[in-house]
């Protein structure tokens, strides 16, 4: 883009809908995310480690940090594609991944971003989207904390992994499925 007078406008947005790898995926095949980045929120630096968080007592949740274009890709799309990714309505668990370092959970960055996330819950609610109440938390963001380098960019680089076959793939079909004006071209 050298010698362009158009200035990228990035935002972020951290997300937990259970384990990193499969948000991670779902979020990276979308037009105007720039980049995702597994890692953990919720709770201290001293315990924002794998191993630490895989105990379920650290406060933190699996997360990823998401920089996107909100030009090419609006807060609220995003949201669209989350609520869709994962299930919203079980708690502290998705799939066989349980504790609550797998929850639900949107972590805000200013109230712009909550108000839009309780607005996209009400909205979900008010249209029985979900045949049991949605329980993703609404935590401000403190902090975000990557995750340990193996962690980034998994499914990707391990598509014949089974618990990315089992868990990932899935997930990721479906928002395809549910949003192709939304995945990248060739995605």
């Amino acid at each position: 883009m050298s010698g362009s007078t158009e200035t990228l406008q990035a935002a972020t947005a951290v997300l937990a809908g259970g384990c990193f790898w499969c948000t991670e995926a779902v979020f990276q095949q979308l037009n105007g995310v720039l980049t995702v980045e597994s890692g953990y929120a919720g709770g201290s630096r001293e315990t924002a480690n794998y191993e630490a968080v895989c105990g379920g007592r650290t406060g933190h949740a699996e997360a990823v940090r998401i920089t996107y274009d909100p030009g090419l890709l609006p807060y609220d799309r995003l949201l669209d594609v989350f609520f869709d990714a994962h299930d919203p309505t079980q708690l502290n668990r998705q799939g066989p991944d349980v504790g609550t370092q797998y929850r639900s959970a949107i972590f805000f960055a200013g109230e712009a971003e909550r108000r839009a996330a309780e607005a996209k819950i009400a909205e979900l609610t008010e249209q029985s989207r979900f045949p049991r109440a949605i329980v993703t938390a609404l935590e401000p963001l403190v902090e975000f904390f990557p995750a340990e380098r193996y962690h980034q960019n998994f499914a990707a680089a391990n598509p014949a992994h089974p618990y990315i076959q089992a868990q990932a793939t899935p997930k990721v079909c479906k928002v395809r499925e549910k949003h192709p004006e939304l995945i990248q071209p060739g995605g």
